[in-house]
C-alpha cells in the first residue's frame, strides 16, 4: 500500500477519534469521498494499524446509533427554523419571513 493512503487512513482515523466526526465530516474535511473514508477505515486502517481501527470504529458505531436522533433534529430544524414561514410584527405591521 502506498504510503499516502496509509497516511490518509491514519489522519482520518485520528480526526473522527479527536471530534467524534461523522463520515460524511470526515469526507468533507479531507475533500475524499464517503466510500474512501469506509474503505480507508474499514479496510486498510484495520490491516496496519487494528487498535486504533477498533478506536474510530466504536466513534462510528456511536454514531450510527445516533443518526435516527440527529435525523429527527434535522427535520424539526427544518420546519421549526429558519425554513420555516414565521410571522413577526414591526411597527404594528404583519412581516413574513422566510
Amino acid at each position: 500500500m502506498k504510503d499516502y493512503i496509509e497516511d490518509r487512513a491514519i489522519a482520518l482515523a485520528h480526526y473522527i477519534i479527536e471530534n467524534k466526526a461523522t463520515v460524511r465530516c470526515a469526507a468533507g474535511k479531507f475533500f475524499v469521498s464517503k466510500s474512501t473514508v469506509h474503505k480507508d477505515i474499514a479496510e486498510r486502517l484495520k490491516v496496519f494499524d487494528r487498535k486504533l481501527y477498533l478506536e474510530v470504529k466504536r466513534v462510528l458505531d456511536e454514531n450510527k446509533a445516533e443518526r435516527h436522533l440527529r435525523g429527527g433534529m434535522a427535520t424539526r430544524r427544518k420546519y421549526l427554523g429558519e425554513d420555516a414561514i414565521s410571522e413577526k410584527s414591526v411597527q404594528g405591521e404583519k412581516v413574513f419571513r422566510k
